[in-house]
This record gives C-alpha cells, structure tokens and sequence, in this order.
C-alpha cells in the first residue's frame, strides 16, 4: 500500500485550519477551472476567508461548486474550511458526507474521513461525550485503513485516544505520527512531546507554529526547552499597542536574563516601516510580521493589542487584551513554576561522583 506523510502541522487545533498535501496522480485540469464565474467565487472566496467573514466565503465555494456542476472537490473542501470557521461544525460534518461521495482516489477518501473525525471532535467541545469521541476515532481509523501513514490523523486520533482514557493506545498513535512527520514539520516535536505524556494533549495547548524572526533567528513554540513564552498582537499604527509600549520595553529589560522568550507579532503591511519603528524605539527582543495573518488567525485574535502567556509545556495559561494587562503578574507565577520544575529536574538526576586517587 502507498506509504503517505502528511504534514502534522497544519493541525492548528485553535484556529481549525486543516490543510492536507496531496500527492494525487497527474490529471488535466477540469474544463470549469478555466471558466470566469468559476475563478472569481474561488478567488473572492479565498479573499473572505483571510479577512475572518466565513459566511461570506462559505456562499462563494458553494457558488464555485455550482458552476463547477456540484463536483468540484476542491470547492467542498474550501466550504469545509469555512464551516469550522464558522464553528458549524454540524454543516462541517455534512460537507464530508459531499467529499466522500466526490472522492475518486485513496488520497481523497482518506482526508475526507479524517475531516469528518476533525469535525466530530470538535462538535464535542471542551468535553466531548464518549459516542462522539467513538465517532471521530471510527472516522479517523478509515482515514488510516486509506493511508496507515497519514500523520495529521494519527496526531488527532492521539488526541481522540487520549481523551478516551486510552492512553497507551494514545501514546502509540502519537509516536507512530513523529515517525512518519517531515523532521521540519513544526509539530513534530509537539507530538513527540505528547507522545511522552499523553496527558498533555487534553490541555489548552498553544497551537503549533514556527516562524522567522527579523533577526533571522527561528522559533518554534515547541522547541522553547524549558522557558515561559509572552505573544505580543501589535501594529504600528494601532495607538493603544503604542501607549503599551514603555511596558512592553519594561517587561523585556525586567525580566532579562530569565527563562523567557517574547515575541511580538505585528500587523503591519508596510515591511519597511515596520524595520525603521522596531530600530526607533529600540525594541529589542524577537520581532515578526505576521503579513498573511497565519499567526493571527492560528491565535484566533480580532483585536489588538492581545496578549498570550504559554508555559514551559506549551500550554496556553492566559490570554489578556488591550491596555493596562497584568502581565508581569503572570509572567512572575509562570518563571517561579518554570524555576522549580527546573530545581525538579536537577534533583532527579544520578548524582555523578568521579575523580580518581592519587598521590
């Protein structure tokens, strides 16, 4: 059977937004991809959905759809999209149903199913009842009859597993996933870590992302080893991310030299501008611009300035926005867990006697 490695890390679990790299055999086009109507609805579609209007998006991939004769695959899953931005999750379940019907490859059978297990366990929210979780793990589980080696679904089943209580069968499916994710993938490392500690998986996590910093450095939120995380939503043209500046600048100089990384992520669409105000005002700690919003939607922030503390195990331990946060109050709980797990850590350690006598 074909051996395919999805890509783990598109399973942003907070912002929903499930992309799956499909490898199918070569074919022509479809005679409506060339036609007009049909590239606008897609193009004005796309366009809503980076701009959060779900609704608006949904109504142009089903327009696509129609003027494609109702068997555009690729429609469907962008309505798909759209539905679990919406949190429509039962509208997400039906939009499966559709793929499935449309899929002609393994490939296609296989994401339609792991989508269908997506929405179902999403449908059961913070606490899903056990027939859902049952649901979504038989769902995942055809995915992976497909393409045993499909990592997004056998991150998710992990998950599923986990919050059924089998944690072996959890941690199997977790390892199973690093084994098969591309040694770049951003959530390799976040599934090595739940495969570790299964348990892990039923907290709030941080989504999974890795980014370039304007220094050229690379952060990837699962390779923090140890150390609290501060996110930063700003811009700057947005006057209150300004007025919070000085505390920005305070908490970056006060807490220096401490187990802390601080990354602000900007708004801005003008590059240079954004360079020429980072170097006046002497913001000196890891600085991204987030043009595509990845960051932003992935956070599922609407507003600025927004802020996130994430612990030294990647899970989400506040969010605060506008003016006026406590977040050196945070920050000063998260460094002294971050300092005793550390203390923890050491301690359990073989002690290592040496040296050799001598006269």
């Amino acid at each position: 059977m074909t051996r395919l490695c999805v890509s783990a890390a598109t399973l942003l679990l907070a912002s929903a937004q499930l992309v799956f790299a499909q490898t199918p055999a070569a074919s022509a086009p479809p005679a409506y991809a060339n036609n007009p109507k049909f590239i606008k609805a897609m193009h004005e579609g796309e366009q809503f959905l980076k701009q959060n209007r779900a609704a608006f998006a949904r109504d142009d991939f089903n327009k696509a759809n129609k003027i494609a004769g109702g068997g555009c695959f690729e429609c469907l899953e962008d309505v798909y999209e759209a539905n679990l931005d919406e949190h429509d999750y039962k509208a997400a379940i039906t939009t499966t149903g559709r793929l499935s019907e449309l899929a002609k490859t393994p490939t296609e059978k296989a994401l339609a199913e792991y989508e269908r297990g997506a929405a179902l366990f999403y449908k059961g929210g913070d606490k899903p009842k056990p027939d859902q979780l049952q649901a979504a793990h038989e769902a995942l589980h055809q995915a992976l009859s497909d393409y045993p080696r499909y990592a997004a679904a056998l991150y998710l089943d992990g998950q599923v597993l986990a919050h059924m209580g089998r944690m072996d069968d959890a941690k199997a499916s977790f390892t199973e996933c690093v084994s098969c994710a591309r040694p770049a993938d951003p959530a390799r490392l976040r599934a090595e870590h739940f495969a570790a500690d299964p348990s892990l998986s039923l907290k709030r996590m941080a989504p999974v992302f890795a980014v370039t910093a304007l220094d050229g450095s690379h952060f990837n939120l699962d390779a923090m080893g140890g150390r609290v995380v501060l996110i930063d939503f700003w811009a700057t043209w947005c006057g209150p991310c300004n007025e919070e500046l000085p505390h920005m600048k305070k908490i970056a100089k006060e807490f220096a030299g401490e187990p802390l990384v601080i990354l602000s992520a900007s708004w801005d669409s003008d590059d240079a501008k954004w360079r020429q105000f980072i170097q006046k005002n002497e913001m000196t700690w890891m600085q991204y611009r987030d043009a595509d919003k990845a960051l932003t939607n992935a956070f599922g922030v609407q507003a600025i300035p927004h802020y996130f503390t994430i612990d030294t195990d990647g899970v989400l331990t506040s969010e605060m926005l506008g003016e006026g946060s406590d977040v050196e109050g945070r920050l000063k709980k998260l460094l002294a867990k971050a300092h005793e797990a550390e203390k923890e850590r050491l301690a359990a350690q073989p002690s290592v006697s040496g040296g050799t006598g001598g006269s």
